[in-house]
This record gives structure tokens, C-alpha cells and sequence, in this order.
């Protein structure tokens, strides 16, 4: 099957090494011009299939499995709209691990440093939720609002209606701290769940890149379909 850089059409511009012709020119491919889905198909699931990539799996090996061809890896980047495969696809644990040292300085800082602190749910005696879990509380807390304070010590208070009375719940009841590490390693867990477009839309997007891709006529720089060629700005010829 074609590989992406198959549909993207071609550019010339003039040579410019000191022994070049005025008339010689350089051809490369144009990679301003990028083909992307539409925005209306990542909300139709029907065209895709979730899937979790495993371990240091890589798009060309999950390419492999779904549509038997390696070499439509480019097919898994375009279906997750992923442009920077180094910064959008899950790293491989000791590069990550690499990584993250450089970040954090020390692994004591990386595995104990506290990134931020995070609610757990709270309900009141009627199942009610009052406080949804994962939302980031401030280290330096706040009196507004459900939070209140009292010696030192925070906490949530809500009045329950069920029970006919006023509650607090304490901090260590209600938050938890996110390390540096759990919170990096949560990011590189996002990058895991990714959609695979469904091999029975292939050829269909197959032939929307032919033709999207290709140049249409008109204009000074038209040469054909698949070239165009740049203005030529040079006066003296070497």
C-alpha cells in the first residue's frame, strides 16, 4: 500500500549551491501541505476501534496486526491527529525513566516530590456526590467556598439534609497527594488509549488524500498535480 509521503505532492525551488545554474532547481516534498480527518469522524466511533497500546509497542507493530502492513503506521498517527511522535506517543520505560530524572533533578524529588494534591469523592447520606474526586486542591489551600479551616487543620463542610445537620470532613479523609512521578507516569497513561481506524475505511481514505493532496491547476507556479515550482528570485547567474 502507499506510504503517506506517496500522496504529498512535490516543490521546486532554486538551487542555490554556488556552482548551480540559474536555471537548475531542487525538488523536495511540500510538507506544508498535510492531510488530516475531518473533525466530524473522531466523534462517530463507528469508524474507528479503541485500542491501549502495550508495553514499548510501536504504530508500525500495531499497523502490523490491524491491517497487515507495517507501513501504514502513518494511518495510526493521522487517526489520533499526532504530529510529534516523540512528544505524542507513549515513551519506552527506560527512556521515560531517563527522562524524568533529567526533569525532576534527583529520584528523590522525582518519586517523593509532591506535584499537587487531589480530592476524594464525597457523598452525603443520600448518595448525593458533593465533592468530585481528581479535582487539584492548592498546597496553600483556601477558606472559600466548602473548604473551611480550623486550628491548622482543613476541612470540607456541607449541610445534610438527610440527616438534619452540619458535616466536616477532614483533609485526610478527602485529599491525597500526587507525586511528581504518578503524576508523569498518569500523562504517559493518557497516550495509551488511541483510536484505530477500522481497515474497511482504508481505501476511502485512501482516495480523500489523493485528492486533497494534489495541487489545482492555475497560477504561475502550477507545473502539474503533483508540482509546483517557486518563483525564481535570482538576477546573476555564477
Amino acid at each position: 500500500m502507499a506510504h503517506y509521503f506517496d500522496y504529498v505532492p512535490n516543490f521546486e525551488y532554486i538551487n542555490r549551491l554556488p556552482n548551480a545554474k540559474i536555471s537548475e532547481y531542487t525538488q523536495i516534498k511540500n510538507f506544508f501541505r498535510r492531510g488530516k480527518l475531518f473533525e466530524e469522524i473522531f466523534n462517530d466511533l463507528t469508524f474507528f476501534t479503541k485500542y491501549n497500546i502495550v508495553g514499548n509497542e510501536r504504530a508500525d507493530n500495531i499497523a502490523n496486526s490491524f491491517y497487515g502492513d507495517p507501513t501504514l503506521d502513518w494511518v495510526i498517527f493521522l487517526s489520533n491527529n499526532i504530529i510529534n511522535v516523540q512528544e505524542e506517543w507513549p515513551l519506552p520505560q527506560q527512556t521515560f525513566d531517563k527522562i524524568m530524572l533529567q526533569k525532576y533533578g534527583s529520584y528523590d524529588n522525582l518519586y517523593s516530590g509532591i506535584h499537587h494534591y487531589e480530592t476524594l469523592e464525597i457523598r452525603d447520606s443520600k448518595d448525593r456526590v458533593l465533592l468530585e474526586a481528581g479535582k487539584t486542591i492548592s498546597p496553600t489551600w483556601s477558606t472559600n467556598g466548602n473548604y473551611v479551616e480550623n486550628n491548622g487543620t482543613y476541612y470540607f463542610g456541607f449541610y445534610d439534609d438527610g440527616i438534619e445537620q452540619d458535616v466536616l470532613v477532614s483533609s485526610s479523609d478527602f485529599v491525597v497527594e500526587v507525586t511528581n512521578y504518578q503524576y508523569e507516569i498518569r500523562k504517559e497513561e493518557k497516550k495509551r488509549d488511541i483510536f484505530i481506524l477500522k481497515p474497511v475505511y482504508l481505501n476511502v481514505l485512501f482516495e480523500n488524500l489523493e485528492e486533497i493532496m494534489v495541487y489545482k491547476e492555475g497560477g504561475s507556479q502550477f507545473i502539474n498535480r503533483k508540482l509546483k515550482r517557486g518563483e525564481n528570485s535570482r538576477v546573476f547567474d555564477y
